[in-house]
């Protein structure tokens, strides 16, 4: 990424803060990042901790910037991209990080004919582990796609998708699934301490368990069926705790809530699209 770019933040909360942070840690210089928000004691912070130039007009940063990341609320995206309508001009590259609003509607809102690129990033980004679905309309040319690509980079990897309903699988999977796997944290360390654990050895063990599998799966070249067969010896004690997972059809519970947070995440994007 050209150090030249200039890239505006327009909301100051927690995944700005992520994608700055990576942004800055990747030697992006932070004379050419600005951040705009309504919460003036949330700019003042973010201005000493990153020395940032910051606005309270929207629009105003808007006419500074190359790359605008849209990092607000998505029940307030549409009254946002109303009001930038006469300060964008044709080459700025939008980026929204707004769960669940699909690019037609924020280009709708925006005036029409921009290019937008909408992502699904997830929590994990706080630590720059995140992982990012992305999509970009037609308007969108390789090197803005580039561009996006490095910025959300920055904060872990990121991938692309040629369908935007399949930000709705991406939703299901990543954007949804850390919580999958604090739930699963949570009930490995309540069955600890039923076993006669305490219950901090009984969270420590659950998280450091959870990590450690992660990273094995990360760097293996196995898959993570083969991993799990190679650690699951015959009339084992594992053998006997992944059959009791089977037998309640542990496949099925996680398809069946998968599908739940999919269908929820196409429910939403229509309901924000009718309530403008």
């Amino acid at each position: 990424m050209k150090n030249s770019t200039t890239i505006g933040f327009i909301g100051a909360g927690n995944m700005a803060y992520a994608i700055i942070s990576g942004l800055i840690n990747n030697d992006f210089s932070a004379e050419n990042i600005k951040i705009s928000d309504t919460n003036e004691s949330l700019l003042s912070l973010r201005k000493k901790e990153f020395n940032l130039e910051v606005f309270t007009d929207n629009s105003e940063l808007v006419r500074h910037c190359d790359v605008i990341v849209l990092a607000v609320k998505p029940q307030m995206l549409s009254s946002v991209c109303q009001l930038l309508k006469q300060a964008l001009n044709s080459n700025t590259l939008i980026i929204s990080i707004a769960a669940g609003v699909r690019v037609h509607d924020i280009d709708r809102w925006l005036g029409g004919d921009c290019a937008i690129v909408r992502t699904m990033p997830n929590t994990p980004a706080l630590l720059n582990q995140g992982v990012t679905g992305m999509f970009a309309n037609e308007r969108v040319s390789s090197a803005q796609k580039e561009l996006a690509t490095s910025i959300l980079n920055s904060v872990g990897q990121s991938l692309w998708v040629t369908d935007e309903v399949m930000l709705d699988a991406v939703t299901a999977l990543s954007g949804s699934g850390p919580a999958y796997f604090f739930l699963m944290i949570e009930s490995m360390s309540k069955a600890g301490v039923a076993l006669g654990l305490d219950e901090k050895t009984a969270q420590l063990l659950s998280i450091q368990t959870a990590l450690g599998a992660s990273m094995m799966a990360s760097v293996s070249d196995e898959s993570p069926r083969d991993l799990r067969a190679n650690v699951t010896s015959p009339n084992g004690t594992t053998q006997a705790a992944i059959e009791s997972f089977q037998d309640q059809d542990f496949d099925m519970i996680v398809a069946h809530a998968m599908r739940a947070a999919f269908d929820r995440a196409s429910q939403l994007a229509a309901e924000l699209s009718d309530s403008d």
